[in-house]
């Protein structure tokens, strides 16, 4: 992969993710409510209505988390502008750690409230991420 196509992939993935963020947020206030409540049940599989975004507790969660996601999102899409796109090995100094730092959390406590399911999902988040940042060839590769 060349560094420009992992700068437009990572920014990409940390737009789309920012947004996803905004959607669980919106999800409280709008229709998004539904899609947000099959999310909550698909990451408890199976899909069978069991799970839901309730009032209260859940939803200040899910708020306080949206804003978190779309936050992180945002500082790895500013990363991989400032410092990734100048400094390849700083950008993944920098990014590697905290990825790491969401997705093992994220994954244990989705692990202890039953939603196994979630673990592949973030799997499959965190490897969009960590592809560009570990694929990208040299720019002295590049040039050759």
């Amino acid at each position: 992969m060349t560094h420009s196509a992992a700068i437009r992939m990572l920014k990409t993935v940390s737009i789309l993710g920012a947004a996803f963020g905004l959607a669980m947020v919106l999800a409280l206030v709008t229709p998004l409510g539904a899609v947000l409540s099959l999310f909550i049940d698909l990451a408890f599989l199976p899909v069978d209505g069991a799970q839901a975004l309730t009032p209260g507790a859940a939803s200040l969660m899910t708020a306080i988390s949206g804003g978190l996601m779309c936050g992180f999102c945002v500082l790895i899409c500013l990363l991989t502008d400032h410092v990734y796109r100048s400094d390849p090995a700083l950008g993944r100094r920098l990014l590697i750690p905290a990825l790491l730092a969401w997705y093992i959390p994220d994954s244990l406590g989705s692990l202890a409230a039953g939603a196994w399911f979630n673990v592949v999902m973030n799997t499959a988040f965190l490897a969009l991420f960590l592809m560009p940042l570990m694929l990208t060839r040299p720019a002295a590769a590049q040039t050759a």
